[in-house]
C-alpha cells in the first residue's frame, strides 16, 4: 500500500495539480511582492509631493486642528475671530474658510488662493436658517470641496455660530505610490506568465518522453524487434515504458526459441529428405528390375501403381527439401534478362510426351514478340515444371493444357490453364501443397507474382510482372 500510494503521488496527475495548487496559494504573495518590488525599484526615486500639499494630507489631523481652534475661540468676539481664521488661512492658503455667528448671519469668508486646478467658490448664503445650517453639517463629509465644520466653543449649546474649512480635492488626492496599480498588473501578469511557462515544461517533458517512446517502437533492427529503452520516473509513462521493455524482452524470447525451432526443423527436414533419398531410390531400381519378371496383369498393374506413388513420393521430398533450402536463403538466384516466352516453349515441349501420353490436350499460343524478364533461368524452369506437374497430377478429368502470352490490363502475362475440377476441389493426388509454395516463394524471389482463378471448371495461373518492377514492356 506504501508503494502504490508513494507511486500515486508521482503521477502525472498529482503533479500537475500540485503545479495548479501552488499557483493560488501564490497568488495572496502578489500583493506584498508587488510593495516590495515596487519599494526596491521606485522607492530611490520616487518624488515627494509639494511642500504645500503636506498640511492636507492627513484629514483626521485637520479635522482635530479645527476643532480645537473652535474651541479656543469659545466666548471671543467676532474681530478675534476673524483675526484667528486669516491667521489660519495664512498657515492653510490652499483651503477656504468662513465663519457664521450665532445669529446665523456670515461674518468671514476666505476665498481660495491660485492653485494648480481652478475651482469656482461655493455658494454660501448671507443669512442661514436652521434647516439650511444643519443640512450643510450632515452633508459637509459629502461636499466637494471637503468642509470640515465645527461649532465655536467646540459646543453647538454655545450658540456662537460656526466654523468651516474647505479642503480642495487635488490637495486631497495625492497619491504617495505613483505608479502602484500598474506594478500589481504587471507583477500579476509576470505570474501568470510564469504559470503558463512551467505548464509549458511539464507537458513538454510529457511530449519528449512519448517521443522517445515512439521512436522505440518505430525503430526496428535487424531482426525487426524494437529495442528497450531506460526506464525514466516512476509515474503512468514509466509505467508504460517498463511494459514496452518487458514486451521487447518476451518478443525477444521469443523470436530467439523461433529461430531455434525453425533451424531444428530446417536440420530435420534436410536430415530425412537426405536419409529417404537412398532407399526409395533402391526400392524404384528393384520394381524396374520386378517389372521385367513373367508377372500376371494384376501384378504389373501392382508394380506400377507402386512406382506412381513412389515417385510421387520422391517428388514430395524433393519439393520439400528445396522448400527448405529457399526459405532459409540458403539458395542464391542468379537474375537475368530472359525470354520467358522460350522458357515456357522449351519447358511446354519436355512434358508433351507426358501429356500426350495421358490423353492430354494441350494448346500452345506463345508466338509474337519475346517477353523479357528479369529471372534464375533454371529456377524458372523449376517453377513451370511445379505448375505442369500438378496439371498431370490434379487436372486429369479435363485433359487439357493451355498456354500462353496474353495482354491483360495494358500488360504482357503468362496463362497457364487446365480444365480440371478446380482449385477448391480434392483429387487423389492431393498433397501438402508444396509445390505452389515454391512457386510463390521463387517468384516473389525474382520480383514477379501470380494469382489463380478457379472459377469452377478448371484453373487459371497467370504470371505477371508488377507494374512498378516494369522497365521494358517488351
Amino acid at each position: 500500500m506504501k508503494v502504490k500510494a508513494w507511486v500515486q503521488t508521482r503521477s502525472l496527475l498529482s503533479r500537475y495539480l500540485l503545479i495548479i495548487i501552488t499557483a493560488f496559494l501564490f497568488i495572496p504573495v502578489i500583493i506584498p511582492l508587488t510593495l516590495i518590488a515596487y519599494g526596491v525599484f521606485t522607492g530611490l526615486t520616487k518624488e515627494d509631493p509639494p511642500v504645500e500639499y503636506q498640511p492636507y494630507s492627513s484629514i483626521s489631523a485637520l479635522e482635530t486642528m479645527w476643532h480645537q481652534e473652535a474651541a479656543e475661540l469659545h466666548g471671543a468676539s467676532a474681530e478675534t475671530v476673524d483675526r484667528r481664521l486669516k491667521e489660519l488661512s495664512g498657515q492653510y492658503n490652499l483651503a477656504a474658510m468662513f465663519w457664521v455667528d450665532g445669529e446665523g448671519q456670515t461674518r468671514l469668508v476666505l476665498p481660495w488662493r491660485e492653485g494648480p486646478e481652478k475651482l469656482e467658490a461655493p455658494l454660501i448664503p448671507r443669512q442661514w436658517n436652521a434647516a439650511e445650517a444643519i443640512a450643510f453639517m450632515k452633508q459637509s463629509a459629502k461636499l466637494e470641496p471637503l468642509a470640515i465644520v465645527a461649532f465655536i466653543g467646540d459646543e453647538a449649546g454655545a450658540e456662537e455660530g460656526f466654523m468651516v474649512m474647505q479642503v480642495p480635492q487635488y490637495v486631497r488626492n495625492v497619491s504617495y505610490y505613483t505608479g502602484l496599480e500598474t506594478w500589481y498588473v504587471v507583477t500579476l501578469l509576470l505570474f501568470f506568465v510564469l504559470f503558463i511557462l512551467v505548464s509549458l515544461l511539464f507537458f513538454n517533458g510529457i511530449r519528449k518522453r512519448l517521443l522517445r517512446l515512439q521512436t522505440a517502437m518505430a525503430f526496428r533492427e535487424g531482426e525487426g524487434l524494437p529495442q528497450p529503452i531506460a526506464p525514466g520516473k516512476p509515474d503512468e509513462i514509466g509505467q508504460l515504458e517498463g511494459a514496452f521493455n518487458t514486451m521487447v524482452t518476451e518478443l525477444t524470447a521469443s523470436r530467439q526459441r523461433e529461430a531455434e525451432e525453425e533451424g531444428l526443423r530446417r536440420r530435420l527436414v534436410a536430415d530425412l529428405s537426405h536419409d529417404l533419398r537412398t532407399p526409395l531410390t533402391v526400392i524404384r531400381s528393384h520394381l524396374h528390375v520386378l517389372g521385367k519378371e513373367s508377372l500376371s496383369p494384376r501384378g504389373q498393374e501392382s508394380l506400377q501403381l507402386m512406382d506412381e506413388r513412389i515417385e510421387g513420393l520422391s517428388l514430395l521430398i524433393e519439393n520439400l527439401l528445396s522448400y527448405n533450402l529457399l526459405s532459409s536463403g540458403k539458395i542464391q538466384l542468379t537474375l537475368e534478362r530472359r525470354d520467358v516466352l522460350r522458357l515456357a516453349r522449351e519447358g511446354a515441349a519436355a512434358w508433351y510426351p507426358l501429356w500426350e501420353k495421358e490423353g492430354f490436350t494441350v494448346e500452345i499460343a506463345l508466338e509474337g514478340d519475346p517477353l523479357y524478364w528479369t529471372v534464375d533461368e533454371s529456377w524458372f524452369r523449376r517453377i513451370l515444371d511445379n505448375l505442369f506437374q500438378n496439371i498431370l497430377r490434379h487436372a486429369r478429368s479435363g485433359r487439357y493444357v493451355g498456354i500462353a502470352a496474353e495482354s491483360r490490363e495494358g500488360r504482357r502475362v503468362l496463362v497457364i490453364s487446365d480444365h480440371g475440377r478446380g482449385m477448391g476441389s480434392s483429387s487423389e493426388a492431393k498433397g501438402a501443397g508444396l509445390g505452389l509454395a515454391i512457386v510463390d516463394l521463387l517468384l516473389k524471389r525474382m520480383e514477379l507474382d501470380w494469382k489463380a482463378e478457379s472459377p469452377g471448371q478448371g484453373t487459371e495461373i497467370v504470371i505477371y510482372q508488377p507494374a512498378d518492377n516494369v522497365r521494358n514492356p517488351g
